[in-house]
């Protein structure tokens, strides 16, 4: 008898299932939603755990309450802010929280914004700082060619991105074993009266390291004393903007510091939300030229806007509130400091191997990375101890530094909220046995390893 409903058939046998899943042009008929959704879903068995991941600083847990809210609202467009006032103005109290937690001087003359992570951030922060520059200039009859922007070669490839995409002269200050950050030296050989901006990391994404913003910024103000040049900064705090208040509340790195005119953060990181939400403060209003921002309208009124993306989603936005509200500064500060601790105790095992020295340790942000020790062993490198623990199932990333310290590999590990003790201590049992393993080697490995992966 032939069967007349293919919901019938068995599973695996239906059309679809039973052939090739690997469509590179739209198929002429449509399949049952079941068989689309079972293509799709084993095509994905392939990628790796996400809990597992230990390369990626983005968010990869969230409670089931959240994935509720998450599910009501992600139909709903962030840029419609006429259609969608109440999520409009749930963006508005988000950045006003993050004004508050950064401590911007007044809360009543601040200016911020969602985006779709740190990296749009970023550019939005670059675009005011250079905005800001060319009307300084236009006003003092100078010219607005060749503008530059300063940062670590240690910086996120956003940054790169923004020089490149926006006709900024990036100028690095090369990270070395004595100034393994950036902390002010040799920005005097640097800074010119083109300078648009100094970037300051808080959270540098090699190795975890906040970059010290007070000396940086005592750096400029002796600059300006002998200059005249009034150079302002930004904080990229994709990560410890989202630690730094709660876990070290009195280091002095936001707008506390008066040269600090813009700061971002990923709320999609140490925010504690899924993937993607981004978020910029300005210190004031002045700091965001207004020619940058658009007026849209909203509850009858308008609304201003600056962003480089359009339509994007707006249930992350909620998300974030939602996480404001259910943690408070309590449950950010329990959060942040168990994440903490989980990296604390395996900073402390890595170090305490014979093949290994640390670099850092995970008292900034929870993010530690360590090196081979020079003369340990010729047999294998850090990337075969990488490949071994994704064997395993972890992702751990192994690749060279930046500025003048490439020529070192190192290898990193973040700790975020899901990576439990109980992960951990499987993790620092599993780092023991693939060392062990490669330190018996009597021979060299016969390959490289799996070479440089995406860390940042």
């Amino acid at each position: 008898m032939v069967m007349q409903d293919e919901a019938l058939e068995p599973t695996f046998t239906r059309e679809g299932e039973a052939t090739t899943a690997r469509y590179t042009r739209i198929p002429e008929g449509a399949m049952l939603p079941d068989t689309a959704y079972r293509i799709v879903r084993d095509e994905t068995m392939l990628d790796g755990n996400a809990r597992l991941n230990l390369a990626t600083f983005v968010g990869t847990w969230m409670d089931e309450h959240a994935d509720r809210l998450y599910k009501d609202a992600f139909d709903k467009n962030m840029i419609d802010k006429d259609e969608y006032p109440a999520t409009a103005a749930i963006e508005e109290y988000c950045w006003r929280i993050l004004a508050d937690l950064w401590n911007a001087p007044d809360r009543t003359d601040v200016i911020g914004t969602s985006t779709i992570g740190s990296s749009e951030a970023c550019m939005l922060g670059g675009l005011a700082l250079k905005r800001r520059w060319q009307h300084a200039r236009r006003a003092a009859g100078k010219s607005t060619e060749k503008p530059n922007l300063i940062m670590s070669s240690a910086v996120q490839v956003c940054w790169e991105k923004f020089c490149n995409y926006f006709d900024v002269e990036m100028r690095f200050i090369d990270t070395s074993d004595e100034h393994p950050l950036m902390d002010g030296t040799g920005l005097e050989d640097v800074v010119d009266e083109n300078t648009i901006g100094v970037v300051v990391l808080m959270g540098v994404t090699y190795t975890g390291a906040y970059e010290p913003v007070t000396k940086v910024a005592a750096k400029l103000d002796e600059i300006q004393a002998k200059t005249g040049l009034d150079i302002p900064m930004h904080i990229d705090g994709a990560s410890g903007a989202m630690v730094a208040p709660f876990l070290q509340p009195d280091l002095e790195w936001d707008f506390r510091v008066k040269r600090v005119q813009s700061i971002n953060t990923s709320g999609h990181k140490y925010g504690l939300v899924y993937p993607g939400v981004g978020w910029i403060v300005w210190r004031n209003v002045a700091a965001l030229p207004d020619d940058l921002v658009f007026k849209v309208s909203y509850l009858g009124g308008s609304m201003p806007t600056f962003a480089l993306n359009f339509s994007r989603p707006g249930a992350q936005v909620l998300l974030q509130y939602y996480r404001f509200l259910r943690l408070g500064r309590d449950g950010y500060t329990a959060i942040q400091q168990a994440s903490q601790d989980v990296a604390r105790y395996l900073s402390h095992g890595v170090g305490e191997l014979d093949a290994f020295e640390l670099i850092t340790d995970g008292s900034d942000i929870p993010v530690f990375a360590w090196r081979l020790k020079p003369g340990h062993t010729d047999k294998w490198n850090l990337y075969h101890l990488s490949e071994r623990l994704r064997i395993r199932g972890w992702l751990v990333p192994a690749y060279p530094l930046s500025g003048k310290q490439a020529d070192q590999t190192v290898m990193r590990i973040v700790c975020r909220n899901g990576l439990s003790r109980d992960l951990a201590e499987d993790l620092m049992r599993d780092i023991r046995t693939e060392t062990a393993y490669l330190d018996a080697l009597e021979q060299p490995m016969p390959h490289p390893g799996i070479g440089p992966t995406f860390h940042h």
